[in-house]
């Protein structure tokens, strides 16, 4: 074999044909010779490098192949497919018939089991919209194929910056289908946060919401940029300024998905057309997604997803949400957020209705449509708790009061049920006495027999009303934050199950849940199948036994691939054996034969983040760093400590600068006043002004303050030797006050 630049002579070929191979992505090593070449035909398989040593390696294809002969020259492209989605496309020869291996062939499947059932109901979109399980894959089998017309390649990225809808899904699936990588977020995210995704994912290409986002980014991307086209998802052309394009091409849904539909007829219908392509499936351990996640450190990391990861996902969440046919889900989360994602793959693998929804349409939606499940963060479940809390209010005090009495009845019924039935959580590994164990359920089972006829008149009564307004006759599940257990509380008395799961981006995201025969509150549930989770200690990194609080690690195929362009946050974050360190602070529930606590063995119990971050029950992520420093350039702030874990908004606990406060006050108010004599509630009122004037550059701003007089100090305890406040201790020591400040 003679290798010149890249072209060689492969001696054993008979009709002396030669082979280029011309890469898209320099994967070649100096150390390796190239050779692929089977009986004079190119090998559509993958290439193989032979090193030094004679060892053969194999490199997925995703690069251009060109084949000489002696009268001609022919270029032939790669055409990464998904085997069972475009399986009606491609001879027999390129098709596998297994179960599907990538996303992408989810749609495949579900079209043939359930063909003309709706798959999206799209209400709330111009124009609104109704599919099919058969419309959607054929929509992504047009979208990718447009997407191919118009010159996206496997293996690109392509960035999807868009919110939740029909077309989200088609888009980010006929992306997948390509071979290509989307990387994702929302349109409410900044400018500056957008095009650092798209610039340190290195995407070639755009595709948006609607006109109004891409206006508002245009004059960054254009300048700072490589953008090879736009897509714009909802809205028409028409509504861009020219001048806003500078050149760029643009094309609406509706122009990508016609394209691809003349491309597939064209297709299907020429062997020429079939022969220009060198064809290679998308495999499981290929990159299907880039999602940018928060990190402590500022810009967020990049979390390399495979269709494998993913698959995970859709194989096995039915052990926490048994839907099927006939069922049908609320959506409202972002899709950027791996939770909503993987969630939607699953439930639509299982022929259920999708019904899009936003927040501000929610109440009418869970009313119109009476969906059996929803799927959303602890929130959404706080809104809906605080809105039957006001009907009730507002109600008669007749009414009022025995709408109250009745579900504190339920709450005591639920608590002594939950006593006899083993599903109450214990550190202690000490297992309880035998007789004492049986005679607490004894008493447990008794009591709530005597309350189990209140609690039916309640479900009667008041309960079934409530049921009408929401719907979720099976579940609902919540995710992305911790749930408030005042409110897990209150909807398990009333009959609603909310369920909790447990994940993070780098996890796919679900690691660990609560099943629906064991929904243990206060907990996030056992692991899910294929999933392992230990607790460490903090420092040492030693494996802890049940009951002991530490670290919380997750391994399993759900686990992310590592961070793009970033290996120091990846060895940070995984271990070489394949630990996530979640960064969470947990227990695992030891396992008992009796007693309370029998059947929630084995458990997850999580208690807040190992480092600073706070994650809102929004589930968006809070670096307090920022805050805290911007706020102390304030001279009337002395101390201050970010507060808000898994609460809707910010808070603060501030110690104020004595001094600074009176002469601020002094300067308001025409009394002479000193430090004692001003209120706590006007001191409050002075930092609030301070915190709007120096945080007014942040992302996020701070509401309720809690102020303190006592300053954190080495000697109390709260603070380093290094003089650094121990936030965790903070929090603890004064989590009475924040609990008040937050009702």
């Amino acid at each position: 074999m003679i290798l010149h630049g890249g072209l060689f002579q492969a001696p054993s070929v008979s009709n002396s044909m030669s082979i280029a191979i011309t890469s898209v992505n320099n994967i070649f090593r100096p150390s390796y010779y190239q050779y692929r070449c089977v009986n004079g035909k190119v090998n559509s398989g993958g290439v193989f490098l032979y090193n030094k040593k004679g060892t053969r390696d194999r490199v997925n294809l995703c690069r251009r192949i060109r084949v000489y002969s002696e009268s001609k020259i022919e270029e032939k492209q790669v055409r990464k497919y998904s085997p069972l989605l475009e399986s009606s496309l491609l001879s027999e020869n390129h098709v596998s018939t297994a179960e599907f291996k990538t996303i992408p062939d989810i749609w495949r499947s579900t079209a043939e089991r359930f063909g003309d059932q709706v798959a999206l109901v799209d209400p709330h979109h111009d124009p609104p919209t109704n599919m099919t399980y058969k419309q959607v894959e054929q929509d992504i089998l047009n979208f990718s194929e447009g997407l191919r017309v118009i010159g996206i390649k496997p293996c690109e990225k392509l960035a999807l910056f868009a919110d939740n809808s029909c077309r989200w899904l088609i888009a980010d699936q006929g992306i997948m289908a390509t071979g290509a990588i989307n990387v994702v977020r929302g349109s409410r995210s900044s400018v500056e946060e957008l095009l650092h995704i798209y610039n340190h994912s290195e995407s070639v290409a755009l595709a948006v919401d609607n006109p109004e986002l891409y206006h508002r980014m245009a004059d960054a991307f254009n300048s700072k940029a490589s953008v090879r086209f736009v897509i714009l998802l909802w809205g028409e052309k028409s509504s861009i300024s020219s001048h806003v394009m500078e050149g760029i091409p643009a094309y609406t849904y509706q122009e990508i998905i016609d394209m691809g539909h003349q491309s597939c007829a064209g297709f299907v219908d020429s062997r020429d057309a079939h022969e220009k392509y060198v064809y290679e499936p998308i495999k499981s351990d290929d990159v299907a997604a880039l999602i940018y996640t928060s990190g402590t450190t500022g810009n967020p990391k990049g979390v390399l997803l495979t269709h494998n990861n993913l698959l995970h996902q859709v194989h096995n969440l039915w052990d926490i949400v048994p839907a099927g046919p006939g069922d049908r889900f609320l959506s409202m989360l972002p899709p950027w957020h791996a939770y909503e994602r993987a969630c939607e793959y699953f439930i639509l693998s299982l022929g259920i209705e999708q019904v899009y929804t936003t927040v501000k349409h929610l109440k009418d939606d869970l009313r119109e449509y009476q969906p059996q499940y929803m799927i959303s963060v602890p929130l959404v479940f706080q809104t809906l708790y605080s809105g039957i809390q006001k009907q009730i209010s507002t109600s008669s005090t007749i009414r009022k009061l025995i709408a109250v009495s009745l579900i504190r009845i339920s709450m005591a019924y639920m608590e002594f049920k939950n006593i006899y039935e083993g599903k109450c959580l214990s550190r202690n590994q000490k297992q309880p006495p035998y007789i004492a164990a049986i005679l607490d359920c004894l008493y447990a089972r008794v009591i709530a027999a005597i309350l189990l006829p209140l609690h039916l008149l309640a479900k009667k009564l008041v309960y079934s009303k409530i049921h009408a307004s929401i719907g979720l006759s099976k579940a609902g599940i919540s995710g992305g934050g911790s749930l408030p257990l005042h409110v897990d509380k209150f909807f398990e008395a009333i009959g609603t199950k909310v369920q909790v799961g447990y994940g993070l981006t780098e996890s796919s995201p679900v690691v660990a849940a609560r099943r629906p025969h064991c929904n243990v509150l206060g907990s996030v549930g056992h692991p899910i199948r294929h999933t392992e989770i230990k607790v460490v200690h903090d420092e040492t990194g030693e494996d802890l036994p049940p009951g002991s609080k530490g670290i919380v690690k997750a391994r399993g195929p759900q686990i992310m691939q590592g961070y793009y362009k970033n290996p120091i946050a990846t060895n940070q974050a995984l271990d070489e054996d394949g630990w996530l360190n979640t960064g969470d602070i947990g227990w695992i529930s030891p396992v008992h034969s009796v007693g309370r606590s029998r059947n929630a063995g084995g458990i997850v119990v999580l208690e807040g983040r190992a480092k600073d971050t706070i994650v809102l029950s929004t589930g968006e992520n809070v670096e307090p760093e920022q805050l805290e420093e911007a706020a102390m350039r304030s001279s009337l702030i002395q101390q201050i400590v970010v507060i808000g874990q898994d609460q809707r908004r910010l808070g603060a606990i501030i110690v104020p600068n004595k001094e600074e406060i009176i002469l601020a006050s002094k300067k308001v108010s025409t009394s002479d006043s000193d430090a004692v004599e001003l209120s706590k509630e006007k001191i409050a009122g002075l930092l609030s002004e301070e915190l709007r004037k120096w945080t007014s550059d942040c992302s996020f701003q701070i509401g309720p303050i809690l102020v303190i007089e006592e300053p954190f100090t080495i000697d109390s305890g709260l603070m380093t030797a290094t003089m650094k406040i121990k936030r965790n201790q903070v929090v603890e020591l004064y989590k009475e006050q924040i609990d008040d400040l937050y009702k």
